[in-house]
């Protein structure tokens, strides 16, 4: 199965394939290969699968999808406590 996370560009550099950035997943800051991309600027989400920024996506989109899977996290901790 294949997961892909939204996260927020706080810094972009580079130009063409070699254009990275450090995305904040809640938090977490990774550089991101954002050469797919080459439209999305600092300040805006992305959608990031294995280390590539795939599509840009609004705000809201992004918040909704980080609030399921928080909600994902939640079920999986109260199966495994009551498991």
């Amino acid at each position: 199965m294949c997961l892909a996370i939204p996260g927020k560009i706080v810094s972009a550099e580079g130009e063409a394939l070699e254009r990275k950035g450090r995305v904040d997943f809640g938090g977490i800051v990774k550089e991101i290969n954002l050469a797919y991309v080459p439209e999305a600027d600092t300040g805006e989400y992305v959608i990031v699968h294995a280390g590539f920024a795939i599509s840009v996506v609004d705000e809201e989109e992004a918040r909704e999808t980080l609030e399921y899977l928080r909600q994902i996290e939640d079920f999986a901790e109260l199966e495994a406590a009551a498991g």
